[in-house]
């Protein structure tokens, strides 16, 4: 028991430290006014260049290749694989949030996929109707009361905030498939992740080529689908107020 909570305590602690300190200098009254914090635009906007460079030599062609080889049934299933991955972390999320609901609703569609839909491929959850139940470390932090500090943006990631950047690594570490030594689940994590990504980015391959690279200023309107989109998940924006990136008009910023 000591070994399987030695990470998430370590990776929780780190995680108070950073965001102590990335979050000291932000004004008080922009916050509460729910401003763009962006202190470090310039080394982000490198970074953004960064990754849509590697975005244009490496992710984007390999995702069309993908999505044109792979069937859609089976690009589904692959994503839902890796979204049944999650749902541990999930329950263990919402467990610090104090939602035994929550919890108890992660772990239902945990069992009943991997039971009934062959190991996660399928999703007979939602055929039952079973609510979903998505959340991560960056969510606990915000409902312990951590603000959402600067924004950043992550190499080979994309577009953060320091505290999700926290709740990114923290995760990780609090999914209990990732605790068990010789555990199968722990050494298809991540590369279940990066075939996720590469369907959803074939999938929505013209929304989000329009966002990269037909729109005036691209790290600017990526940083506001993302922190508008952020904000209403965790109920800071009014419904209205929410941006969906793909019905959005990108000709320009």
């Amino acid at each position: 028991m000591i070994a399987l909570l030695k990470k998430p305590v370590i990776a929780m602690t780190l995680s108070v430290a950073v965001l102590t300190s990335a979050c000291a200098t932000q004004d008080p009254a922009a916050k509460a006014a729910g401003e763009i914090f962006d202190p470090y635009e310039k080394t982000n906007r490198s970074i953004h260049q960064f990754n849509k460079g590697l975005d244009r030599y490496a992710f984007r062609p390999a995702s069309k290749g993908y999505v044109a080889v792979v069937p859609p049934d089976m690009v589904t299933a692959f994503g839902n694989f890796a979204e049944n991955l999650s749902k541990p972390g999930d329950a263990v999320n919402y467990l610090l949030q104090g939602n035994i609901k929550g919890a108890g609703q992660a772990l239902g569609r945990f069992a009943i996929n991997t039971v009934l839909g062959i190991g996660g491929l399928g999703d007979p959850a939602s055929d039952f109707k079973m609510p979903e139940a998505r959340t991560d470390f960056g969510e606990t932090l915000h409902i312990w009361g951590a603000g959402e500090g600067a924004y950043v943006e992550l190499p080979a990631y994309g577009p953060s905030t320091t505290r999700d950047a926290v709740g990114i690594v923290v995760d990780f570490f609090t999914n209990p498939l990732s605790q068990f030594e010789n555990n199968p689940a722990e050494d298809l994590q991540i590369p279940a992740e990066i075939v996720d990504q590469l369907g959803n980015r074939g999938t929505y391959s013209d929304t989000i080529d329009s966002i990269l690279y037909e729109s005036a200023d691209s790290y600017a309107q990526g940083r506001q689908i993302y922190l508008q989109n952020r904000r209403f998940e965790l109920g800071q924006e009014d419904v209205n107020s929410e941006i969906d990136p793909f019905e959005l008009d990108t000709g320009g910023f």
